[in-house]
């Protein structure tokens, strides 16, 4: 209790020696977008600078969470056929579990940090600690002492990767003076809310990030890209560490010229009417270039197809997505002879023809992901496909294909055994429905279909082992289906509006997601109800016990069952499995 209570002089010397010290400064940046605070007034709240996230080293932390629902009328934005894995594959009705995987902590170098100066706290508590919080938490905690302003420091320059989302009010200077701090960046993720993209952004990324390896911009409707080709291609070109690059809304590049040694993925959405392009990247692997929809859209794709395949010999997965596609650019693809060519995606050619399957087939024989949605291919162009890969495809998308019969669909599962996704929305299509064309909206993709002989109602049959996700989305004329696969685990019916209940049979015992939405109530409880059966037989185990002989099994009364139950709460559980029906 003594030194509670000290002596007047005591507190009198005290305060002498704290007077002798000095008056200590706060930081000259602003805590919320970093900026000199003289002559300076900020508009960000500190809610808004919450909304940035930073990963050190490789951890990542962003807080966005992809949407789960499906939503009807976005049929016409097709899923990027490039990944079987990615979440794109929710643009197709299918749910990933991408952001369920939990990666791998990596091993830390902890810096040298004193005891003393930063709170008694180990060297490896505080950095696990700081290096948790968002930037603006970083930011504080740097105004705490000496200590931890060394360590958020340290935390800084060791950043990897940075996913930042730039919220409406925030200035230039605040992404500046983040991307300042992290010195040894090679991942960036930025997602622009209502700011704009323009060549002093990209210069910004290009001085503060030398070490750049992937970069991706994504941005909201409200806000404008306006990046030229000159302004891409001269930044490709000085980021010689770059591998990744993927950008939207790419609509005033104008015409480009690309050449890299190291670049390896390319994804350019939102191109229109572009008058030159020119590729010069040996090591390119995956490429996705996605045009606007629009009418006057006059880029030569048989051009830029032609000078793809001669700049980029090492192509593996192609998607391009354009009104414009034709035959004429299947063959222009053809004669590259890309020998390690595994996934081809040709979405809303509505020109690309039978005659354009058979080219693919003879050039491209061990294709392993094929997307021609949207093309008028019949069913003759599946039985070549069926004829040429029934031992390398595993994935095929044929949303869109309004010459397509539920008889193709059963040829396609049945002489291609690897098969693990199959897509084909909006393929039997009841033609006295108007909902499918008002949903779409475009006139390419409103075609009737060529047959004379397209049946209004069909019944589709599939026994498949190796299935795993197959689409029937918007399919208004299909009344019947029988599916037999065991593997099956998502199944999308959504808007099937005609199909009978009573002509409705799932044996697919691995099934977990069922899509639902825009159907009939009968039919939602008719899938209810075979579920629930196909659970019943493994649940009557439990209801049944052996005599005290165990000579046989006798049934157990209701009650009786129902107290042995409770009572052995405790015991595993044999045989439990639950399927969501998704009706939003």
């Amino acid at each position: 209790m003594e030194r509670f209570h000290h002596p007047q002089s005591g507190a009198t010397t005290t305060n002498n020696s704290d007077l002798k010290r000095g008056k200590k400064r706060g930081s000259y940046n602003c805590g919320r977008c970093g900026l000199p605070k003289k002559g300076h007034v900020c508009n960000l709240t500190p809610s808004t600078t919450n909304t940035a996230t930073t990963s050190p080293p490789t951890t990542d932390s962003s807080n966005s969470a992809r949407c789960s629902t499906i939503d009807p009328s976005s049929h016409v934005h097709l899923r990027r056929a490039l990944s079987f894995d990615d979440a794109d594959d929710l643009r197709s009705g299918f749910h990933s579990d991408f952001d369920d995987i939990d990666e791998a902590e990596p091993v830390f170098d902890y810096p040298d940090i004193d005891p003393d100066s930063s709170g008694c706290l180990p060297a490896s508590c505080l950095w696990e600690i700081l290096r948790r919080l968002p930037p603006a938490g970083i930011l504080s905690a740097a105004r705490v002492c000496k200590g931890w302003r060394e360590t958020t420091k340290k935390i800084w320059r060791a950043a990897e990767v940075l996913r930042l989302r730039v919220p409406p009010k925030a200035q230039f200077g605040f992404v500046g003076s983040l991307l300042q701090k992290c010195s040894g960046l090679v991942t960036l993720s930025l997602r622009l809310e209502s700011s704009d993209l323009d060549s002093m952004m990209l210069a910004c990324i290009a001085f503060s990030c030398p070490n750049l390896e992937a970069l991706e911009i994504t941005k909201s409707q409200s806000s404008i890209n306006r990046i030229t080709g000159g302004e891409l291609g001269r930044f490709v070109a000085d980021k010689r560490c770059l591998k990744s690059l993927k950008m939207e809304g790419c609509s005033s590049l104008g015409s480009f010229s690309l050449c890299s040694s190291s670049l390896g993925t390319l994804w350019l959405s939102d191109l229109c009417s572009l008058s030159k392009m020119a590729f010069n990247c040996p090591n390119l692997r995956e490429i996705s270039l996605e045009f606007s929809r629009h009418e006057n859209d006059r880029t030569d794709l048989v051009a830029m197809v032609d000078g793809m395949v001669r700049g980029c010999p090492r192509l593996q997965n192609v998607h391009i997505s354009s009104f414009r596609l034709s035959h004429a650019v299947v063959l222009a693809l053809t004669a590259g002879q890309l020998r390690g060519l595994r996934m081809l995606s040709l979405v809303l050619g509505a020109d690309i023809t039978d005659a354009s399957v058979a080219s693919i087939a003879s050039s491209y024989p061990n294709l392993e992901l094929l997307d021609l949605s949207g093309s008028s291919i019949s069913d003759s162009g599946i039985g070549m496909i069926c004829n040429v890969f029934p031992d390398t495809l595993s994935r095929l998308l044929l949303a869109l294909c309004p010459n397509i019969t539920s008889s193709g669909i059963q040829f396609a599962t049945a002489e291609l055994p690897l098969l693990e996704l199959m897509d084909c929305g909006m393929t039997i299509c009841d033609p006295n429905s108007q909902d499918s064309t008002s949903e779409i909206g475009d006139h390419e993709l409103s075609k009737p279909p060529n047959s004379k002989f397209h049946l209004i109602y069909q019944k589709l049959i599939i026994k498949h082992n190796h299935l795993k996700k197959l689409s029937l989305w918007g399919c208004s004329g299909l009344d019947a289906l029988y599916l037999n696969c065991p593997q099956l685990d998502d199944l999308n019916l959504n808007s099937c509006k005609n199909l009978h209940p009573e002509r409705l049979l799932l044996q697919c015992p691995s099934l977990r997601n069922v899509h639902a939405s825009d159907c009939e109530e009968l039919l939602v409880g008719a899938i209810r109800s075979q579920l629930k059966k196909a659970a019943s037989p493994e649940e009557n185990l439990l209801s049944c016990k052996r005599l005290a002989d165990g000579s046989k099994r006798i049934r157990v009364p209701p009650l009786v069952s129902s107290l042995s139950s409770d009572n052995g709460s405790k015991r595993r559980r044999v045989g439990s499995h639950h399927c969501n029906i998704h009706v939003c």
